[in-house]
């Protein structure tokens, strides 16, 4: 590895990539789209016997996002003089300034909507078809390790505990306002649990291998590089990231046939966006249709149409079956965990680390190294996957 370069050779970079940091900190999108009242539209929604069109608050903006466009469009690319680096910077702009539009959105029906398609585009007919094939398949074995018996203090020593794997130390926080059971903040290395969730230890282990196994690994990674681009995020990296941290609760023995279907019903959810259906429409499609009980049911449903419709999780699936694909390969897991990077940019990471731009990963998901994958079927649906 040669060393690293932040000689006049490679000045005006670093000063565009520092101007890019300042400039990214507000733009959390998860910081905004968690609605505040989850609890009591539930309640009503519930109430309604499923026949309510729930009405979420979300946190206010804090920032111009006008200014902010407006910044990140006058920064002067032209003076990065290799060509594959100036456009992952060109690209990385053009995906800041639509995580802006996303959040400037938040609560505004189509228009939000709209501008999450533009940013995390929606299901094709391939992914549909994949989902698919996986409601398929059978998944009656009961397991002990289903049932949920920990509550979130519980939860957060299981945290603690499976940490000391990795030498890195991040905050861990309980929120009321989350819709998933657990979620990583980058920007504050915090992993969010959230406090009324029940967890099974197959979740825990499921969680602990993705979000800190890898949502956390490719955070702390990603800090280490004297660019901040590796930390603040690549172009569709959800895609890249999600894919990784699914893969890594596959190697470590933990993913199973409803944590699949569940990510399935994902892609039918953000589908019936595609559709037109309201909230209730696509509650029902899962309930009534689907058979999916009515908690799990009415999560899918809050996640893909908070802000007005958010597209982000058709993601996972495409991402496992890409990341799958090219790990059968034998190909490198470490060139993707450098950081908050995609599988696109390959050439690009593998070019800024022979340039001394870039290093290797200093933590690796130990998922990947031990492979306590033993389940044939999960193997022959992952292959299948088109």
């Amino acid at each position: 590895m040669s060393q690293i370069k932040t000689t006049k050779e490679f000045q005006d970079l670093f000063d565009i990539d520092a101007n890019l940091n300042r400039l990214v900190r507000n733009i959390e999108l998860l910081n905004y789209i968690n609605p505040l009242n989850i609890a009591s539209e539930k309640k009503k929604f519930y109430a309604a016997k499923y026949n309510y069109e729930p009405e979420f608050k979300y946190p206010k903006m804090k920032f111009d996002g006008y200014k902010l466009h407006r910044l990140f469009f006058s920064q002067r690319l032209e003076r990065i003089e290799d060509t594959d680096i100036r456009q992952l910077y060109e690209d990385i702009i053009y995906e800041y300034s639509g995580l802006i539009e996303c959040i400037e959105t938040i609560g505004q029906g189509r228009k939000f909507y709209f501008n999450s398609l533009k940013s995390f585009g929606t299901p094709t007919e391939k992914d549909i078809e994949n989902a698919k094939f996986i409601l398929r398949f059978d998944d009656s074995e009961f397991d002990e390790e289903m049932l949920p018996l920990y509550n979130v203090e519980e939860a957060k020593q299981y945290f603690e505990a499976y940490s000391k794997r990795y030498d890195f130390s991040y905050n861990i926080k309980i929120s009321n306002n989350l819709s998933a059971a657990a979620m990583v903040l980058n920007n504050t290395q915090t992993l969010v649990l959230r406090k009324s969730h029940k967890y099974s230890l197959n979740q825990l282990k499921v969680l602990s291998n993705h979000e800190v196994g890898v949502h956390m690994v490719t955070t702390f990674n990603g800090l280490s590089h004297p660019l901040k681009v590796f930390s603040n995020g690549f172009p569709n990296n959800v895609e890249t990231q999600e894919g990784l941290a699914v893969y890594s609760e596959f190697m470590s023995g933990c993913l199973t046939i409803e944590r699949l279907k569940e990510l399935a019903f994902r892609v039918i959810a953000v589908d019936s966006l595609n559709k037109g259906y309201s909230f209730s429409d696509t509650f029902h499609l899962l309930h009534n249709q689907h058979k999916l009980n009515r908690d799990k049911a009415f999560v899918i449903t809050l996640r893909v149409h908070r802000g007005g419709g958010f597209t982000k999780d058709h993601l996972y699936l495409s991402g496992l079956r890409n990341v799958y694909k090219y790990a059968k390969k034998g190909k490198d897991l470490g060139v993707l965990l450098t950081g908050k990077v995609s599988q696109d940019y390959i050439p690009t990471i593998k070019k800024m680390q022979k340039l001394g731009l870039a290093l290797s990963p200093k933590y690796i998901t130990d998922a990947y190294a031990t492979n306590d994958n033993k389940n044939a079927n999960l193997d022959f649906i992952l292959r299948s996957l088109k």
